[in-house]
This record gives structure tokens, C-alpha cells and sequence, in this order.
């Protein structure tokens, strides 16, 4: 355990840290599983706002840092393929 209080305080931040960074990872994971339960449900009405919202959290997690860019990329290119695909835009493979 620490022992100065310049040590203190960083373990005190490095805990403020970690707990937000676990909900705002959280909360990036709750929007993708609900954009995937909405392109599973085959209801094009929403998934344009739903698609949005995602990507909002998708870009603002990769610009603070609680995922990397390729892997924020990967998720927003893969969501609006099958976006695409379930709102008849291309065909499926």
C-alpha cells in the first residue's frame, strides 16, 4: 500500500478512474447489444436512431480512450452493414 500522500492521492484517482471507465464501457456494451437486438428484431423504424446513438458512443469511447480506434472502426463498419442489409439498401452474402 502507499505511503505518501502523493501515492494516496493517485490511488484514490487511479479507483475514481477505473470506476468510470467500467460504466462507460458498460454502457457502450449495453448499446451494441441493444443495436444488434434491433437489427434481430427486423424493424427498420428504429434502426436508424438506434444506429446513431451507437455510433455517438462508439466515437466518443474510441476518443477517450476506452477502446481502441481500429476497434471502434471494426464495430461501427459491422453495424452499418447490417444496417444496411436490413433495411434492404444491399443484399446479403
Amino acid at each position: 500500500m502507499a505511503n505518501r500522500v502523493q501515492a494516496l492521492k493517485r490511488v484514490r484517482q487511479a479507483e475514481r478512474r477505473t470506476a468510470f471507465n467500467r460504466f462507460a464501457r458498460t454502457r457502450l456494451r449495453h448499446q451494441i447489444r441493444t443495436m444488434r437486438r434491433a437489427l434481430a428484431a427486423k424493424e427498420p423504424g428504429d434502426l436508424k436512431t438506434i444506429m446513431n446513438g451507437t455510433f455517438s458512443l462508439i466515437d466518443r469511447a474510441a476518443r477517450k480512450g476506452y477502446i481502441k480506434s481500429g476497434t471502434a472502426a471494426r464495430y461501427k463498419s459491422r453495424i452499418h452493414k447490417r444496417v444496411k442489409v436490413a433495411t434492404g439498401d444491399i443484399v446479403a452474402k
